[in-house]
């Protein structure tokens, strides 16, 4: 006989499943209706399914514990997506109540439905085959889901430490390739003869729940405090929560303002959705942005020339070619370019900028960097997902991200609080 648990969590995921999406589309339109479909659609039929195998096998205090926990995430992740309808940045009760686990929930039922898909051969070879046995001794693969998900939630909450030392090239692979980097964790590198120029790069914060207003203030602080020559802001900066609240990324960048003459930002692809809540986030802290712009610093190291890239959707190679032709390199100078997205520093014309700064791919997501290794899920597309690329003499780095968007789904790639060193022979 079901418990009423399992009957108030079926009754939940209907009700959440044509509710949430009925009045995002009454009260906010069409696309945020679209987009709480489809994640419901991924996440929800995993979780019921996943949710009647636990119970089936589990002991019965075990198995009302996993009614309880069901029925509360699946709650809260339907008021989470219903508070999506009119976002804003909550209260630290809120966030840990309903944002966290309701997202949390989200991305273990995603996790859920595509893991059972992935063991139904096996599952069915095994049935087939007479091992009913095997089947009754395999059931503990349907915690693995929860597993990584676990793991997940605590790669997403904490950056990694680093220091990385970048060399300017003279020369390298013909096409866009990964190059060793010097990379330094939880330790200091080993002082050099001649000072590089030491840079503190933060990308994609995505202010929202898994990075309030208090977190960002904090890992800032704890950048600025390396005392870096210039710090460079490589866009996407607000969630949909930041987005619906004006002045909270203002307050999330004041420790910026001590350092401001040598904070320099560009746009990000979400930052066109909130352009003049970032812009006047910026301007209020003494930030200059560059949109398509050149801007030349003096450094302890000398004169250095940022570029900064627009995030444009098409037209990559003309805009980029066309930028860095309307602001040529000068002689003797180090020259920088700001580009959120990475994909574009193959249309970077051959020995015209020493180090381009990119974000976007919060270092591919999922992969083995905790583990050390630099492979993830991106490693075969066209983007460059993490760590440090050449292109003959040009040399990209791409940042991991200060933050992520929306769901905790990082899993073996954590985000970077680093320090970059860029050292001229």
């Amino acid at each position: 006989m079901e418990s009423p648990l399992t009957l108030v969590f079926v009754m939940l995921a209907l009700a959440t499943a044509i509710g949430v999406p009925s009045y995002a589309w009454i009260v906010r339109g069409r696309t945020y209706a679209i987009f709480a479909f489809v994640i419901l659609a991924l996440s929800l039929p995993g979780a019921v399914v996943m949710h009647g195998r636990l119970l089936a096998w589990l002991s019965p205090p075990a198995a009302i514990a996993a009614d309880v926990l069901f029925v509360f995430t699946m709650a809260a992740a339907g008021a989470h997506l219903a508070s999506l309808v009119r976002p804003r940045l909550r209260t630290r009760g809120f966030r840990w109540l309903v944002s966290v686990p309701g997202m949390a929930f989200v991305a273990a039922g995603t996790l859920s439905g595509l893991w059972l898909l992935l063991l139904l051969p096996l599952r069915a070879a095994l049935s087939l085959l007479g091992f009913d046995g095997a089947l009754d001794g395999l059931r503990w693969l349907d915690l693995v889901p929860f597993a990584i998900a676990l793991v997940s939630i605590l790669t997403s909450y904490r950056l990694a430490e680093e220091t990385v030392r970048v060399r300017v090239a003279r020369d390298g692979p013909a096409t866009v390739s990964r190059v060793p980097v010097e990379r330094y964790r939880g330790r200091r590198p080993a002082p050099l003869a001649n000072r590089p120029l030491r840079i503190v790069q933060i990308t994609d914060p995505h202010l929202g729940p898994w990075q309030p207003v208090h977190r960002l203030r904090q890992r800032i602080a704890e950048l600025i405090a390396h005392d870096p020559d210039l710090v460079l802001l490589t866009g996407d900066f607000l969630t949909m929560e930041g987005m619906g609240t004006p002045g909270a990324l203002a307050i999330a960048l004041e420790p910026l303002r001590e350092v401001s003459a040598r904070c320099y930002a560009i746009f990000g692809n979400h930052d066109h959705e909130s352009p003049d809540e970032v812009r006047t986030a910026l301007e209020s802290n003494g930030i200059r942005l560059l949109v398509d712009e050149e801007v030349v610093i003096d450094t302890r190291v000398g004169p250095v020339q940022v570029v900064g890239a627009d995030y444009v959707r098409r037209g990559r190679a003309e805009h980029i070619q066309g930028l860095l032709s309307r602001f040529p390199r000068r002689a003797g100078v180090l020259r920088l370019l700001l580009l959120h997205d990475p994909l574009g520093f193959r249309h970077v014309p051959l020995g015209d900028v020493d180090l381009t700064l990119s974000g976007h791919t919060h270092g591919g997501q999922l992969g083995l960097v905790s583990f050390g290794l630099d492979w993830t899920v991106l490693s075969r597309s066209r983007w460059p997902d993490h760590g440090l690329f050449g292109h003959g003499p040009n040399r990209l780095y791409v940042h991991r991200g200060t933050g992520f968007y929306g769901f905790p789904l990082r899993i073996g790639v954590p985000g970077e609080l680093s320090l970059l060193e860029l050292v001229r022979e």
